[in-house]
């Protein structure tokens, strides 16, 4: 009988001790709800125990849910690679590893998005349309598949290297310092990755170079000033960029070593008297050298000489009594050629008589045209008195 009661009594107390567990454990439940667009993590003393997914779930005691939108990058505190332990996790999220010397370009429904840097990504799988395109640096030019309005963007022109070569010049691409190729006229795109990309241009029109302002002194020793110029064209472009450091100012060196020679044969009166000839001589110099650092020489030409206050005084002395000469003589020639004439015409009047008449009568006629009045004197004799000034005896 009294073990009856025992046995009662032991089964009332651990009904009751159930009921308090069970009360116990339902007051410590909670219920909450995942909206359709959120995934839920269940975190228990720091650890991951459990995903929910969109619905109504109860969650058991000594537990919080992290809510996470499903159409944004995933992120949490915890290191990734002891979350990824969790199953329930694992097969719900994608990850993206971009490497050193890496990028991704990531396309959101179709459209680009961001660029990601080296690290390591996770997105939901059920999340929105995203695509990623893992970009290596290393590889140098940018692959024509990339549209080109895309490189232009603010997030990627940190990343490339735009170059644009005009129509009117060529270039040469150098990769860490050494020579790739020649490049036609066009743009080109470069990532910006561990290679060191530059390009060299230069201007393939036909230019001008002008050596202008030069002291010179010629054979006699005479300083005179002179100013070449000349045309030229850029041929070879890998001579004048590559195997050449500035071609421009090693032209300019060679024409006026080329002028000091020249000049330096001469005296100055040969030289004022061929400086003609100095264009010829500068082509025969300078055109073997010029295509050597990949110019083609076109032509050249003297601008101007110009003398010392001195010696343009004398020179000017001597051209001025070189025309007073010739002034003087073409003044002599035409007396004698004057007087000539006079002798010719005093043998014809002597001759004839009446060309004589005809001679006085002109002079005549010259002095009347300068006389303004004629006063008339003698009554009627004026005539006869004409007749004996004009007539002969």
């Amino acid at each position: 009988m009294l073990d009856d009661r025992l046995n009662t009594a032991l089964h009332f107390i651990l009904n009751l001790n159930f009921l308090n567990i069970r009360t116990m454990l339902l007051i410590n439940l909670f219920r909450t709800r995942i909206q359709a667009y959120e995934k839920g993590l269940v975190m228990r003393h720091g650890a991951l125990v459990n995903v929910l997914d969109p619905g109504l779930h109860w969650v058991g005691p000594f537990a919080n849910v992290i809510k996470y939108d499903v159409t944004e990058q995933f992120y949490h505190e915890i290191d990734m690679d002891l979350l990824m332990d969790c199953e329930a996790l694992s097969t719900r999220l994608k990850m993206i590893e971009v490497s050193d010397n890496e990028i991704a370009l990531e396309y959101k429904n179709g459209n680009f998005y961001q660029v990601l840097t080296p690290g390591r990504y996770a997105y939901w799988e059920d999340g929105l349309d995203l695509r990623h395109d893992i970009i290596d640096l290393n590889v140098i030019e940018v692959d024509s598949s990339i549209p080109r309005k895309l490189l232009a963007k603010p997030q990627l022109t940190k990343y490339v290297n735009i170059h644009v070569v005009e129509s009117y010049e060529s270039a040469v691409l150098h990769i860490n310092g050494e020579y790739s190729e020649t490049l036609s006229p066009g743009i080109y795109y470069y990532w910006n990755g561990e290679q060191k990309v530059t390009i060299s241009k230069v201007d393939i029109r036909k230019q001008q170079i002008e050596i202008s302002g030069q002291e010179l002194l010629s054979a006699d020793k005479a300083s005179i000033r002179m100013s070449l110029f000349a045309h030229y064209q850029v041929n070879d472009i890998v001579k004048a960029l590559v195997e050449t450091k500035d071609h421009y100012r090693q032209l300019y060196i060679i024409l006026q070593l080329g002028l000091r020679e020249y000049v330096g044969q001469f005296t100055l009166d040969q030289l004022l008297q061929n400086k003609t000839s100095i264009a010829t001589y500068m082509l025969d110099f300078a055109r073997d050298k010029a295509s050597d650092l990949g110019i083609d020489l076109i032509n050249c030409g003297l601008r101007d000489i110009i003398l010392p206050g001195d010696i343009k005084e004398i020179m000017n002395q001597v051209l001025l009594a070189e025309k007073k000469a010739l002034a003087n003589t073409i003044m002599r020639r035409e007396e004698t050629a004057s007087t000539r004439s006079l002798l010719n015409t005093a043998k014809l009047m002597n001759d004839n008589e009446m060309l004589f008449k005809l001679k006085e009568m002109e002079y005549m006629e010259k002095f009347a045209a300068k006389v303004g009045e004629i006063t008339v004197n003698g009554g009627g004799r004026v005539i006869d008195q004409l007749r004996e000034l004009v007539g002969s005896e």
